[in-house]
């Protein structure tokens, strides 16, 4: 006996697997604490610019607030060595590229 058909037909079977697929994607941008990317490419040129600044400052400020939580998490023999220093220039560093980012808006 045939497996009885799911979709009407290939047009509505790639319609689903791309929904299915957006879907997915959307759903590991949230595991990650993303911002889903809107549809900036039909914006005009300067609304698109400064979402796309708002979208860069918030994933540096994501990937800012993950470094701290990481470094927070470690112990303290980790937090007074060199490599914790290391680490905390490369924060401090983000930070300054989060302000100028949020400067540029």
């Amino acid at each position: 006996m045939p497996t009885p058909r799911k979709y009407a037909s290939r047009a509505v079977r790639q319609r689903a697997y791309r929904a299915r697929c957006e879907e997915a994607r959307i759903q590991a941008l949230k595991a990650k604490n993303m911002p889903p990317a809107g549809p900036i490419p039909a914006m005009p040129s300067q609304t698109r610019w400064k979402a796309l600044i708002r979208e860069a400052a918030a994933i540096l400020r994501t990937v800012q607030e993950e470094m701290e939580s990481y470094r927070d998490e470690r112990s303290e023999a980790w937090q007074e060595s060199e490599r914790a220093e290391a680490f905390q220039e490369r924060i401090d560093r983000l930070e300054e590229a989060c302000e100028g980012i949020e400067a540029v808006e």
